[in-house]
């Protein structure tokens, strides 16, 4: 398959490290004369790096977008009404409103929109989506999620966006339910106009979820706590690890005990992430496969963002309204 990759940051340069593993032929599109240079030195053909990607639209069958979210909808919707598969990097664009027009416009021509939430093809969430198939823990009653650390601030979006929408994607595929109503803390300490740490609340229905995410704590915190009727299952995807933690509160006469009754720790396994998201990708662009994650979820996951911002600022819940989607 030849593939345009359009954006060659710190991500782009680990999605052209992998479709080049897939044997796709690439076609490299960047604004940085440095970055070009940059992908000549990897033994790309001179003739397929170029600075402005709509010269290589009639060379290639699908195109990979990793650039700013401010961009997506002008870039994806060019390729896409070129006839064009487009994978689109998370957040599918800057707005809801937005990533609705790019799932219009991929319908009316027939072309796929896959969206890059990554923790779908993480091998913690297949192992969650296991456990809680099996009902390890029972009914689940509540889910936290921990997106943290010290680190540069995105520049072309807030932390919420950035960040926390990982989670907002996750738990709805986890639960296979959509959000219904938010509550959210933002803040912007570093006066960029976009927040730096939000704590957004997110009710799947019945199941409310706490999503922290910030650029200050110490360390890199991938994590999240899925708590059920009978335990609860623990999950770090940065050390590719789920525990399973089983117990119940039992009461007996007036007084409640805790009695814990097992700890599991639950087999993890699988190829990288990316890795299973761009073969995902490229078997769905040859009519082989389903797309896994279709504009419609982008598009959910940006109704969440903008819901969160609209509470953090109203200071009251906001409903999300799952019949208009």
């Amino acid at each position: 398959m030849k593939i345009l990759l359009v954006g060659l940051g710190r991500w782009g340069a680990q999605h052209l490290r992998v479709l080049r593993e897939l044997g796709a032929t690439v076609w490299v599109a960047d604004i940085s004369r440095e970055r070009r240079t940059w992908v000549g030195r990897q033994g790309i053909d001179a003739a397929r790096v170029i600075a402005d990607y709509r010269e290589a639209l009639p060379h290639v069958d699908a195109v990979d977008i990793v650039t700013p979210a401010d961009s997506h909808r002008a870039i994806a919707g060019e390729c896409l009404a070129a006839g064009r598969h487009c994978f689109v990097e998370k957040p599918l664009a800057a707005t809801a409103a937005e990533a609705r027009e790019l799932e219009a416009v991929g319908r009316a021509g027939g072309r796929l929109v896959q969206v890059g939430h990554i923790f779908r093809f993480h091998p913690v969430t297949a192992t969650l989506r296991e456990a809680l198939a099996a009902g390890r823990i029972g009914r689940v009653r509540y889910a936290t999620g921990r997106f943290a650390g010290f680190k540069r601030p995105r520049a072309d979006g807030g932390v919420t966006q950035a960040d926390a929408i990982h989670y907002f994607d996750l738990f709805a595929y986890l639960f296979g339910r959509d959000a219904t109503r938010v509550d959210a803390i933002q803040r912007d300490y570093l006066g960029r106009g976009h927040d730096d740490l939000s704590w957004t609340v997110v009710h799947y229905g019945e199941i409310p979820v706490s999503v922290e995410a910030n650029y200050f704590v110490p360390g890199n915190w991938r994590e999240c706590v899925i708590v059920g009727e009978r335990g609860a299952l623990v999950a770090d995807f940065n050390g590719a690890a789920v525990t399973v933690h089983l117990g119940e509160h039992r009461r007996r006469g007036d007084a409640w005990e805790a009695v814990e009754t097992g700890k599991e720790e639950l087999p993890v396994g699988g190829d990288e992430p990316l890795r299973v998201e761009l073969s995902a990708f490229v078997d769905a662009c040859a009519g082989q496969a389903p797309n896994l994650v279709p504009a419609s979820a982008g598009a959910r996951a940006l109704d969440v963002v903008e819901a969160a911002e609209q509470s953090a600022r109203l200071g009251r819940s906001v409903a999300i309204d799952i019949r208009g989607q």
